[in-house]
C-alpha cells in the first residue's frame, strides 16, 4: 500500500500517492476567530506544497481563505459546488493566488496527474456560516492511485456511508472537533469506530481533534480535547479489530502498509 499520510492537525492532511501530493482542508493559522491552536506546531511551508487541495465544506476551519492564499500558483483547488457564490472573497483569493478551481458534487471525479479524486457525500451542514442559504454540499473524497484513501471531511454517521464510499485501503476519519460539544453531523470516537467497521479499510488515521479549542474554555470538558484519538483506538480495536489504526501527533506521518 504505497501511500504516505501526514497529519498536520485538525482536518489538514497530506496524502502522497504515486508521487502526487494531495492536501486536505488547509488550516495554517495559529488563531482563527474564537479558536486558538493549542497543540502541535504550525505546519511548515512544505505543507502548502501539493498538486491538488481538497476542501470538504465551507466552514471557515475547513475553507480558510488566508491558508488558501499560501498555495503555489497553478495548484488545483477542488471545492464543493457553489462555493464561489457562497463565500465572499473566495474568487478574489483564488485569482490572486493563481489557483485552478474546480467545483464538484457527490459522484464527480477529477483527475490529478496519476490520481483520480471522487467526491462522495457527507452528513454535515455545508453552509458558510453565518452567511447565506445552504447552497453547497459537504463532501468527503476518495483518492485513488496505487491505494484508495478516504478523507471523510466532517461528517456524521449515515446508513449508506460504506456504499457511497466504496472499497478503500485507508480511512482518515474525524473523531472529535474544536469545542466541548459535538453537534449533529459529526463523528465522535464511538460513531467513528462504527463507521470504520462498516468501511472495513486496511488502515485508519483519526483526525479532526486535539488541535484547536475556544479561547477562554481551556478548563471546560478538557477530555473532549485530549481524549478522542486514544478513545477511538480503543473502540476501533473492539468494533474493527482487523483494521490497523495509526494514532499520529500533529506533523506525524505514516506509511500504513509499512507500519503494519
Amino acid at each position: 500500500m504505497p501511500v504516505e499520510v501526514t497529519w498536520w492537525g485538525h482536518a489538514t492532511c497530506t496524502i502522497e500517492d504515486s508521487g502526487v501530493r494531495v492536501l486536505t482542508d488547509p488550516l495554517f493559522a495559529r488563531r482563527m476567530a474564537h479558536l486558538r491552536r493549542r497543540s502541535g506546531e504550525l505546519p511548515p511551508a512544505e505543507a502548502a506544497v501539493a498538486e491538488a487541495v481538497l476542501v470538504s465544506h465551507l466552514h471557515s476551519d475547513h475553507l480558510h481563505l488566508r491558508s488558501l492564499a499560501r498555495l503555489a500558483p497553478g495548484t488545483r483547488l477542488v471545492l464543493p459546488r457553489g462555493a464561489g457564490r457562497s463565500v465572499p472573497g473566495l474568487k478574489r483569493v483564488t485569482s490572486a493566488a493563481g489557483l485552478r478551481v474546480t467545483e464538484v458534487a457527490p459522484g464527480d471525479e477529477v483527475r490529478v496527474d496519476a490520481l483520480r479524486v471522487r467526491a462522495v457525500p457527507a452528513l454535515h451542514d455545508g453552509r458558510r456560516l453565518p452567511l447565506g442559504p445552504h447552497r453547497s454540499p459537504a463532501l468527503g473524497y476518495v483518492i485513488s492511485g496505487e491505494a484508495r484513501t478516504y478523507f471523510a471531511g466532517d461528517t456524521g454517521l449515515f446508513d449508506s456511508m460504506a456504499e457511497e464510499v466504496g472499497p478503500v485501503d485507508v480511512a482518515l476519519l474525524p473523531v472529535g472537533g474544536w469545542g466541548p460539544y459535538l453537534g449533529h453531523g459529526h463523528l465522535d470516537p464511538g460513531r467513528a469506530a462504527q463507521a470504520l467497521a462498516a468501511l472495513a479499510p486496511r488502515a485508519a488515521v483519526p483526525v479532526h481533534y486535539g488541535t484547536y479549542w475556544p479561547i477562554g474554555m481551556d478548563g471546560i470538558r478538557p477530555h473532549e480535547f485530549y481524549a478522542p484519538g486514544e478513545e477511538f483506538v480503543r473502540k476501533a480495536a473492539r468494533l474493527a479489530p482487523q483494521v490497523a489504526v495509526h494514532l499520529l501527533e500533529q506533523g506525524g506521518r505514516v506509511r500504513p502498509e509499512a507500519a503494519r
